[in-house]
């Protein structure tokens, strides 16, 4: 019979418990010390792409919007007391989108130095209503709402007078504070 009196060693930590890895211990605090490298590394990753894309969700609701005044045109040629259509071209920015749109605006020239701007909107439902000289009227074509020169509710569904903007006049050109109000309710409430 053959017998062996060798002793092998190994540098191998024998488990204390079931599930416990059988590797050297150098190895356990190195391939540890690693998980956390690359976890970290990886928040880090993920905070550094998700602040600018939460910020580009959440962002413009926290984003004041500024009122500009608005260049609209020259009011020499206006007539006294009667209103006006003008259009005029309006550059907006959203996010990274930009674009010139352009606007209207019913203005009524009282004299050389003032004016009133109505908002070309009705507050009814949004639709763009008309002057009718005949009748000295405005009047939106879609639902019926009438109102007065000075912009009052005469008729029809709609829950406010004319919208109207803030102006002013420089040199003889008149500028406005360009803004939307909601349609539909009975206040004005700029969007």
């Amino acid at each position: 019979m053959l017998t062996c009196n060798c002793s092998l060693k190994a540098d191998v930590s024998v488990p204390t418990k079931p599930g416990d890895p059988v590797f050297p211990k150098s190895e356990t605090t190195r391939r540890r010390f690693l998980k956390l490298m690359i976890g970290a590394l990886s928040a880090l990753v993920a905070m550094a792409l998700a602040v600018p894309f939460v910020g580009t969700i959440i962002g413009p609701s926290f984003r004041a919007k500024k009122v500009k005044w608005v260049k609209v045109g020259d009011i020499k040629s206006l007539p006294l007391d009667q209103p006006a259509n003008l259009k005029f071209s309006y550059k907006t920015e959203d996010a990274y989108l930009r674009e010139t749109v352009t606007h209207s605006v019913w203005v009524m020239k009282h004299s050389s130095s003032e004016i009133m701007a109505f908002s070309p909107v009705c507050p009814h439902l949004g639709c763009h209503y008309d002057w009718h000289p005949e009748q000295k009227e405005f009047i939106c074509p879609c639902h019926g709402s009438v109102f007065s020169i000075d912009g009052k509710v005469l008729g029809g569904p709609a829950p406010r007078p004319l919208d109207t903007f803030s102006g002013k006049i420089e040199d003889g050109i008149l500028y406005v504070q360009w803004q939307e109000f909601r349609v539909g309710a009975p206040e004005k409430i700029p969007t």
